[in-house]
């Protein structure tokens, strides 16, 4: 038992420093270098292109390389892309930065809940696997949270030295990572080449999932309740300023909405009785409600807006992945989840300038 806490201890502590960052407010520090919002908008561009390229193959070179390795390959691109950055002097160099980082995303977004849940149905706690989830949305919004609230000290000390500090924290969480095990499934391949076992991991991946409509339906379901929310804090950055916030309070106020996110995170898992269509219609309601409260043009509603919205994401984000944990096949589990990625991705460049459209004209 003691050898399952280690591990799930270390994939915790990677996770904080994966998402702690002096660098999270990329775009501020970009336009404090002197970029225009036409460049940093298609520096985002580059960052979505490459994620959606990269996101199903990287879960699976996750599968069949080993989720371990490819945390660890993840954070040597992130340690490659800041240095990239700190020697940057032009467009394409930031682009080739950000891209990296993409890269580094797509392969830890997987790689880690697989190896997690695999980990704890080793020892027979599946059943752990929903506080598990719980805990790392709760990091993920707080390191958030906190990196948006140190900008200001980011632009202080200069973009250099604050990726600086980012390539330490990669060193550091290599060295956590090394510490982690790894069960590996021995897969039965009819060829023993590369190319061939990753075919096999593909296919098989499809395979279940076309057996599996369930599946297909709560990855569409989670991705759509993800990007209404993702979508109403991105405007909600544009307009508190201009619904008259204080510059002062604007960071805290996009802290509060991140808290929203820990608290649905922790809320969830006393309501295990609580049927996925009820959760599903309860916290879809409350996102639209959010969406509906931006336009209040009071920036403490439109701030409690964002809040719900977040509680209603991560409520449903920790119900519909615990779900899907228990479907997936151990072999394919890190592709199946890229698979999910891919879907709200999707799902985001979709309602992305519709939403745009939308926010401008309401």
């Amino acid at each position: 038992m003691n050898t399952i806490r280690k591990q799930i201890g270390y994939l915790y502590t990677s996770s904080v420093l994966g998402n702690l960052s002096l660098t999270g407010a990329w775009v501020a520090i970009l336009a404090a270098r002197g970029y225009s919002l036409v460049e940093i908008g298609f520096v985002e561009t580059v960052f979505h292109v490459t994620s959606i390229i990269f996101e199903i193959p990287s879960g699976i070179f996750a599968d069949v390389f080993g989720r371990k390795n490819m945390l660890i390959v993840s954070s040597i691109l992130r340690m490659i892309a800041n240095v990239v950055m700190i020697a940057s002097g032009n467009l394409f160099t930031i682009c080739l930065s950000i891209a990296l980082h993409a890269m580094s995303y797509n392969f830890s977004s997987g790689s880690g809940d697989a190896l997690a849940y695999d980990s704890l149905k080793i020892y027979g706690e599946e059943s752990y696997y929903a506080k598990y989830e719980s805990d790392q949305l709760s990091i993920y919004r707080l390191c958030n949270g906190i990196s948006t609230l140190c900008a200001g000290f980011a632009l202080y000390i200069g973009y250099r030295a604050a990726y600086g500090t980012d390539i330490l924290m990669c060193l550091i969480q290599i060295f956590v990572l090394n510490r982690i095990w790894e069960h590996r499934e021995h897969r039965d391949h009819k060829a023993n080449t590369i190319v061939r076992a990753l075919v096999d991991c593909w296919w098989e991946s499809i395979q279940f999932l076309k057996d599996a409509r369930r599946a297909i339906v709560l990855m569409l379901v989670n991705s759509l309740v993800g990007a209404g929310d993702i979508l109403l804090l991105f405007f909600l950055q544009a307009k508190l300023p201009e619904s008259g916030i204080p510059n002062a309070l604007l960071g805290m106020a996009l802290f509060i909405m991140e808290l929203g996110g820990i608290l649905g995170a922790r809320v969830i898992l006393l309501c295990d009785r609580l049927r996925y269509r009820t959760v599903f219609v309860l916290t879809g309601f409350l996102v639209l409600l959010g969406i509906a409260v931006e336009h209040s043009g009071n920036y403490v509603i439109m701030t409690l807006g964002g809040f719900i919205a977040a509680f209603s994401d991560d409520a449903l984000q920790v119900r519909t992945n615990t779900i899907l944990q228990n479907m997936f096949p151990s072999e394919q589990r890190a592709t199946l989840i890229s698979m999910e990625s891919f879907t709200f991705s999707m799902i985001m460049i979709v309602l992305s300038p519709l939403t745009g459209i939308l926010f401008s004209w309401w």
